[in-house]
């Protein structure tokens, strides 16, 4: 009898082990980022130097990228390389907004993803006010699907910020700028000490360097600082702007001052400008 019952307790034991177990490994599926992606858990601004922080701003769970698309990663799919800096591990830049919607829905039909964007280019965008933009194409998307797309201006700064296990740092992974960021100050042959100044960022040969060289934030995300601007999605607004005249950029870039690289500081750009220090990340929604 006391065979039985230790045989039956050890059955029932190694039964809620591999229970447990196959729960585990489905969680950890669940939220398993496909490809260069990172799985970001969704919630509450909690880093304090935030501008959403103690706002009611509630984030998604969603998938970004884990580095700024790559010119490798870019020729792959669009076939050429705009970058004024070439190199294939170098962020792709001199692309505009525009680029970077066709590149998520190119890259999407490549990978068997249903495409996030709908893009119009015969048909002219009434939201779009601004007289610089010559394209205007319009471009709607499709909530549901799998495709790649540009992070909203809300989830950037989130997963900028660490998420749910940030440690409220001023800069995307640290306090110290020169661990996590390339800037004007670091991005050249030497480091430079005094005023910005254009003609001496040209002289030392300052420039975007290879992604990942730097520290990565609490969620394994590199250069979120600095290296190349990073496009979002929105049209970009304050209290001083109307929406439609230009779109959100975040992060610093390789020519940027000091004042640029803070989790919280919000750029803009025309939706078709380029520039060698504007790039981006991908995103993909965690569709339930």
């Amino acid at each position: 009898m006391k065979k039985f019952v230790f045989t039956g307790l050890t059955a029932l034991m190694i039964t809620g082990i591999a229970c447990s177990k196959k729960e585990s490994e489905n969680k950890k599926s669940e939220h398993e980022a496909p490809g260069n992606l990172v799985f970001v858990s969704g919630g509450t601004f909690t880093n304090t130097t935030s501008n959403l922080h103690g706002k009611r701003a509630n984030i998604s769970d969603f998938y970004i990228g884990k580095y700024e698309v790559t010119q490798k990663e870019w020729t792959d799919v669009m076939q050429t390389n705009p970058s004024q800096f070439k190199g294939d591990d170098l962020p792709v830049e001199m692309v505009s907004w525009y680029d970077c919607v066709e590149y998520c829905n190119k890259r999407s039909i490549k990978e068997g993803l249903e495409p996030y964007y709908t893009v119009d280019k015969n048909k002219k965008d009434s939201d779009n006010k601004s007289a610089l933009d010559s394209i205007k194409w319009m471009i709607t998307s499709n909530a549901t699907a799998n495709g790649y797309r540009l992070p909203t201006e809300a989830e950037w700064e989130y997963a900028a910020s660490g998420g749910q296990i940030s440690r409220n740092y001023t800069y995307s992974g640290s306090n110290d700028l020169n661990e996590v960021a390339w800037y004007w100050r670091n991005s050249g042959d030497t480091i430079l000490t005094g005023g910005w100044f254009w003609t001496t960022l040209e002289k030392n040969h300052c420039r975007t360097k290879p992604v990942g060289s730097k520290k990565p934030n609490e969620l394994g995300l590199y250069d979120m600082t600095g290296n190349v601007r990073e496009w979002c999605v929105d049209w970009y607004e304050d209290f001083q702007m109307v929406s439609g005249l230009v779109r959100s950029q975040r992060g610093c870039s390789w020519m940027g001052a000091e004042d640029f690289c803070p989790i919280a500081y919000r750029g803009s750009f025309e939706a078709n400008g380029k520039g060698p220090d504007q790039g981006f990340r991908v995103c993909r929604t965690k569709n339930r």
